[in-house]
């Protein structure tokens, strides 16, 4: 990002946070896709995370680092959505039905594994995310979520286990 146009969104430029909220859209709404599953949950959680964003902009110190700054208020965020609007219920138990159809047959390999998150229990999906995508370690995983580092590790093990089952089951 652009430090001039981080500085004129520290000094509540309108025109240089509507720059910045069209060059960063697209990736917070993938980040905030990956963990949540309703469109009104996903653009309350951009909406939050934009706020926040604009309104603390003057709390980062390197501009150079500003994208991994609104990736981790997006993630956030919607963990903050994902524990207030039902529990964060980590769970092996818990599966949704898929039916073969679900994923894209002429979609790239990395948005039909995407796709194949949503088929995740909450929980599972959202250790992953931070996990394997995030790049968190269990420890921080743990303490973000309120659970051992033991069910972080154990719920990644599992989720790791269900995609290569949904994989199979897709011929992906």
């Amino acid at each position: 990002m652009e430090r001039e146009l981080l500085l004129e969104c520290q000094r509540n430029d309108r025109n240089a946070q509507r720059k910045v909220y069209e060059k960063m859209a697209g990736k917070l709404y993938a980040v905030c896709r990956r963990y949540l599953k309703n469109d009104e949950d996903i653009e309350e959680a951009m909406a939050d995370s934009f706020y926040k964003i604009f309104t603390r902009i003057n709390q980062l110190q390197n501009p150079d680092i500003f994208e991994a700054w609104a990736r981790k208020i997006a993630v956030n965020e919607c963990l903050q959505k994902l524990r207030t609007s039902r529990e964060l219920h980590i769970s092996l138990e818990e599966d949704h039905a898929f039916s073969a159809g679900s994923v894209s047959e002429q979609g790239s390999f990395e948005k039909d594994i995407l796709s194949l998150l949503n088929f995740l229990p909450e929980g599972c999906r959202a250790i992953f995310n931070l996990f394997a995508i995030e790049g968190y370690p269990h420890k921080e995983i743990a303490s973000m979520l309120s659970i051992s580092e033991g069910t972080s590790k154990s719920q990644l093990n599992f989720a790791r286990k269900r995609l290569q089952q949904l994989m199979v089951s897709h011929n992906i």
